[in-house]
């Protein structure tokens, strides 16, 4: 699923060069691929919960972006049920509860102590965090980023998934000192370190954590990224 979202981003992209170039038959040309591609994305079965979270977001994404077309925020919505429901089931609650004292709550299966075990996908505490945050697969490709770091980029969230994060700290400092950092972290390592930013002709450091991101089984599938704005 994430090479379908890396050519939708890069098609959006491509449209919007072609827009800023006036080129009203590539844009033509290329808008005829949108569509397909919105429509592989949202009949692919997530294969985990990466894939779950990046397809939700994805629906909320084409909400948002067709908010004035009524006949197309029902299709989403319906698309974003229906999904939902094939993810997580819609189950009326059973009246036979047992009381609390008969109740014994036990881990979830895989769970794996001080790992992540998906809490990092609840996007409502990331987005509303004043801190720069980001999510990287192991590839260097963003796979999350909230609205304080997307605003930093220049960038809508979407258009950020998939690419490679050289594109945006350039190649130099990715390869003296970014990819070392990540590379570290992916091997487990919790990264803090600091670095210098220039900003309207002056200098400041920046803080930047970085947390390995577990799946339940304790597999490192990605970094955390969280940095001062």
């Amino acid at each position: 699923m994430l090479e379908l979202f890396r050519a939708f981003s890069l098609r959006c992209t491509q449209i919007e060069e072609a827009i800023r170039l006036g080129d009203d038959q590539r844009v033509m040309s290329l808008d005829r691929h949108v569509e397909p591609l919105v429509e592989a994305i949202l009949a692919c079965r997530a294969a985990n919960l990466l894939d779950v979270y990046m397809q939700l977001q994805f629906v909320s994404h084409l909400i948002a972006r067709d908010a004035d077309d009524s006949a197309s925020v029902r299709e989403y919505t319906a698309v974003l049920s229906y999904l939902l429901d094939g993810y997580f089931g819609t189950h009326a609650p059973d009246w036979r509860v047992p009381s609390p004292q008969d109740v014994r709550i036990a881990p979830p299966a895989a769970y794996v102590p001080d790992t992540d075990n998906g809490e990092f996908f609840n996007a409502a505490i990331l987005e509303s965090l004043p801190d720069r945050v980001a999510v990287l697969t192991r590839d260097y490709r963003y796979l999350y980023s909230n609205a304080a770091n997307s605003a930093h980029l220049n960038r809508k969230p979407m258009e950020l998934i998939g690419r490679h994060i050289s594109e945006f700290i350039g190649e130099q400092r990715f390869a003296g000192c970014a990819k070392r950092k990540l590379d570290a972290c992916f091997a487990g390592e919790q990264i803090d370190y600091t670095y210098e930013r220039a900003t309207g002709g002056a200098s400041r450091q920046v803080r930047c954590r970085m947390s390995p991101l577990r799946e339940a089984g304790g597999t490192v599938i990605g970094a955390l990224i969280v940095m001062d704005r």
